[in-house]
């Protein structure tokens, strides 16, 4: 397929992580575990390749160590694979962990600039964007509170507001959307609805299976760190029920 149509492109993406073992501490550890490795290593994906299209809506799904949030973490450069590669074509916004990129002692207003100077935009950009941002975020006259004074819903209206506003080609996004109120989660489906039908790019990691087949046209089910099913959401998920449901 034509790279023009590409947003994102994995490539036999392999990820491993090392797990240390305590050292022992006293001369009993010593003498049971004398012969135990310091590290393990650990594959959490194993030659994952995969295609993402510019507008498509892709749902990763799987059980809780699957590999899911480390593919969206490299994704956006967090993290990078061990061999492999990963190539995005245009703008991209992230919601990976809750209050990533927020100052604790800088108000809501302040952290704004700070997060959305993150994600590139100039202050004149921000300036533009801030009433909308802080309307989106409901967050009323907290937005001049220190955000280390928020609940976590609090955190999560003001991450997604900025996200959103960003203008972004692609929108990578990783549970976030289980926190809050049901009004607002409801508010940001309805958002990103909008950002799908504008042609829009968007990644989603979550275990609302229900969420998923209302936004998202596409799923890929990654088992034990490979794609065991990628096609039509209802279809993958369906399948994925069955299994693990």
């Amino acid at each position: 397929m034509a790279q023009s149509s590409l947003a994102i492109k994995v490539e036999n993406v392999t990820k491993k992580f090392k797990l240390f073992y305590d050292k022992p501490s006293t001369l009993k550890e010593r003498l049971v575990f004398w012969n135990k490795k310091k590290a393990d290593e650990h594959v959490v994906l194993d030659d994952i390749s995969m295609e993402i299209q510019k507008g498509e809506t892709v749902a990763l799904i799987g059980v809780n160590g699957s590999g899911k949030s480390t593919l969206l973490k490299m994704m956006t450069k967090i993290i990078y694979p061990n061999k492999g590669k990963i190539t995005t074509y245009g703008k991209l916004t992230s919601l990976l962990e809750l209050g990533a990129g927020f100052h604790p002692d800088f108000t809501g207003r302040e952290n704004i600039y700070f997060n959305a100077s993150i994600f590139g935009l100039t202050k004149s950009e921000i300036d533009a964007r801030l009433n909308r941002i802080i309307e989106f975020s409901e967050l009323g006259e907290f937005i001049d509170s220190p955000v280390r004074t928020y609940s976590s819903g609090m955190y999560m209206r003001l991450a997604f507001s900025v996200a959103i506003n960003v203008d972004a080609d692609i929108l990578l996004i990783d549970e976030i959307l289980a926190v809050g109120d049901q009004h607002f989660q409801e508010k940001c489906y309805a958002k990103l609805q909008e950002l799908k039908k504008s042609g829009k790019t968007i990644v989603i990691v979550s275990h609302s299976l229900n969420s998923v087949k209302k936004l998202c046209d596409r799923a890929v089910w990654i088992h034990e760190g490979r794609v065991r099913r990628d096609g039509n959401s209802t279809d993958v998920i369906e399948e994925y029920m069955k299994v693990c449901g």
